[in-house]
């Protein structure tokens, strides 16, 4: 390969070497292409536990076609999943509601009023975590809940106020 700079060969170069992955315990010996074995590869590697690490005695970080493939392919598979998940959150109309954002006190009052059963002594993530899966299994009527809404909104009330005896509207 030509240097860029001196016009001269270089002997170095990714074509000359040989792919610098360990694939199961056996030194891979394909010729290495342009892809390296970066940070995030490496973290793409131990995440779904392909059995490839960087071979110590290597003065380089560049893989093979063969392996930079398998890699691709653990990458894709990863994607497919998470949008099949995705797809069914928007099948089953699944609202995603945070509430790791409201006060403890707020989330004692909703565990107090659905009586949802906690540990003692639960610090605020366990018991929004505990909520959260809660709430998802409270069944809503969508018509109903948007018709209600929808005349909230135009008469300017709400439900809570007229339920206990008191009103916006002065006599």
């Amino acid at each position: 390969m030509k240097n860029i700079y001196t016009g001269e060969e270089d002997s170095i170069g990714p074509t000359d070497h040989k792919c610098c992955l360990v694939d199961d315990g056996e030194r891979c010996h394909r010729p290495a292409g342009n892809a390296s074995y970066s940070q995030r590869i490496r973290k793409t590697v131990t995440q779904r536990r392909l059995k490839l690490h960087l071979d110590s005695m290597t003065q380089h970080i560049y893989i093979c076609d063969h392996h930079k493939g398998v890699i691709q392919c653990a990458r894709a598979k990863r994607r497919r999943k998470d949008s099949e998940e995705d797809s069914n959150e928007t099948d089953t109309d699944v609202a995603e509601v945070d509430l790791f954002q409201l006060q403890v006190n707020t989330l004692r009052r909703y565990k107090r009023h659905y009586k949802v059963p906690t540990r003692p002594g639960t610090n605020k993530t366990q018991l929004a975590d505990t909520l959260t899966k809660h709430f998802k299994t409270i069944p809503v009527v969508e018509k109903e809940a948007l018709t209600f809404f929808i005349y909230m909104v135009k008469s300017d009330s709400n439900k809570l106020d007229q339920k206990n005896g008191l009103s916006l509207d002065p006599i």
